[in-house]
């Protein structure tokens, strides 16, 4: 078993990926700022779901299983205390969930496209100057996006990371070359998703670091197997405009009678994922690194494609909720198709869970239990990709047309 340390362990992915791991028997260590309880209180809002603090978290798991997570009040983005944490841990593998997340968010303006710029690309940096420094031999598994892709509907299978190209050169002869898939960022947070693979290519190069990038689709649901043993271990629960993913924000809107609130027309297809899949990918990529000098690994970890308007059809069917178009704040495509290869982790074992699984419903119920703690004025997406748009329309969701219930 392996010595982990998990950047961002009390995040929506974070927290559950570091049970599950020390569930599995590893030696499991926490490194969080707890910046994403911070920017709750500085939006005003909170998780659907009752989070405990990180320390009753950690003591409930050691009192349920016996087994101890060590946590580390540790600043990424801060190179010196980075580098002491790591030296005193000496960790095997890092798991780096430490960034922020969320695409809106990044949108949002700009102190916030200058924090997310600034924490995500310096803590990527930091991290791969640490180990390199300290000679650790340590596997990095970092948790990307499929949004470096973009979502322009190429007409072709994405690719696991990598892409063969014919470069004509002298003599009319022709080169092979396998590069980076082209990135195509949507917002700033995709953004640094895309730069952060060009730090993995050069630190995997040059210092024969071991790296995997875990090209990540939205996640939906919020339990898994781990979380769901006790209420003070419950994940949470983002429903608001900035950080709540489309599908966990659907069935919140149905469990208050609330409008599905689809942006544009809801032609856009997007790449899916639930997040017990997210810990068990984690797992695999942990179980399965790289060997040194190897190129950085990517996989793409996404287990469904869906439109939203489809996706809101569904919810509606189940719920009865009503579905309202409403103007996008997005400056996306409003229609595209989007097929992508996820071949490495179902040759790994991995059981994809489905819409089809029934963990809708387990999301909806834990919807309607805490409906209670629903703030109805931060349901709507306020931040603007584009200073032409006009917030003051986007803010209130006027719907475009209603249809449904």
């Amino acid at each position: 078993m392996a010595r982990i340390l998990v950047l961002g362990g009390d995040g929506f992915c974070g927290w559950p990926t570091s049970l599950h791991l020390s569930a599995l028997g590893h030696d499991v260590a926490i490194l969080d700022n707890l910046s994403r309880r911070r920017i709750d209180a500085q939006l005003g809002s909170d998780s659907l779901t009752p989070i405990a603090s990180i320390e009753t978290r950690i003591a409930a798991w050691s009192d349920l299983t016996g087994r101890d997570i060590a946590f580390y009040n540790t600043d990424a983005a801060d190179f010196a205390a980075l580098r002491q944490t790591l030296a005193t841990v000496r960790p095997d593998t890092i798991i780096h969930f430490a960034e922020q997340r969320a695409a809106p968010y990044s949108m949002k303006g700009a102190e916030e496209k200058v924090y997310t710029v600034n924490n995500n690309i310096g803590t990527t940096h930091n991290l791969l100057a640490a180990v390199t420094e300290l000679g650790l031999h340590t596997h990095i598994v970092h948790l990307g996006t499929m949004g470096v892709y973009g979502y322009d509907g190429d007409g072709l299978e994405i690719p696991e990371g990598y892409l063969n190209v014919y470069v004509p050169g002298d003599n009319k002869q022709i080169f092979q070359r396998e590069i980076l898939y082209p990135t195509n960022p949507g917002s700033v947070y995709h953004m640094t998703k895309s730069m952060d693979q060009l730090l993995f290519q050069f630190y995997a190069k040059n210092d024969r670091l071991r790296i995997t990038d875990l090209h990540q689709g939205i996640v939906w649901g919020t339990q898994t197997e781990e979380t769901r043993m006790d209420e003070r271990l419950i994940n949470r629960f983002d429903y608001d405009g900035d950080y709540g993913t489309v599908l966990n924000r659907f069935l919140m809107q149905a469990a208050i009678g609330h409008p599905l609130t689809v942006h544009g027309f809801g032609g856009q297809t997007r790449a899916f994922i639930n997040i017990q899949d997210t810990v068990r990918c984690v797992a695999l990529a942990v179980a399965n690194p790289p060997e040194e000098g190897d190129r950085v690994k990517i996989i793409n970890q996404m287990t469904e494609t869906h439109r939203v308007r489809d996706l809101a059809r569904l919810v509606s069917a189940v719920t009865g909720a009503r579905v309202a178009m409403v103007e996008n704040p997005r400056n996306e495509a409003p229609e595209n198709e989007l097929r992508v290869s996820n071949k490495t982790f179902l040759s790994l074992g991995l059981d994809p869970i489905t819409l089809k699984n029934g963990l809708l419903d387990e999301t909806l119920e834990i919807s309607r239990k805490y409906a209670h703690r629903c703030r109805k004025d931060m349901i709507p997406c306020v931040s603007t990709w584009t200073q032409s748009q006009h917030p003051g329309v986007v803010s209130n969701e006027v719907p475009l047309f209603a249809v449904g219930k």
